[in-house]
This record gives structure tokens, sequence and C-alpha cells, in this order.
């Protein structure tokens, strides 16, 4: 996997974590402990993101 397929996998998980953050908290009673795992999954992917892509 080139670096450039990599930084795009990344960026497309990040995205469906975004969705899936702003479906749970659409939901009348969401589930705090699952949004939290979410946004820590969503800033890990960030985070390497940041190491890995030119900027």
């Amino acid at each position: 996997m080139s670096l450039l397929d990599r930084v795009e996998s990344l960026k497309a998980k990040h995205a469906a974590l975004e969705a899936a953050i702003e479906d749970e908290a659409r939901r009348p009673m969401p589930n705090a402990v699952m949004v939290a795992e979410l946004k820590r999954k969503k800033l890990r992917i960030k985070d390497e993101l940041e190491r890995i892509a030119p900027h």
C-alpha cells in the first residue's frame, strides 16, 4: 500500500467515524460511551494523518 493509498484510507475511516458520531448524537438517547469511543478512534486517525501526510 502506497502512502497516498494509506492517507486516502485513513480519510475514509475518519469520515465514516464522523458520520457514526453524528448518527448516534441524533438518537433520542445517545450512548455517551459509544460516542466517546468513536471520538477517540477518530482522534487517533487524525493524529496518524498529521504524522504521515505532508502539510
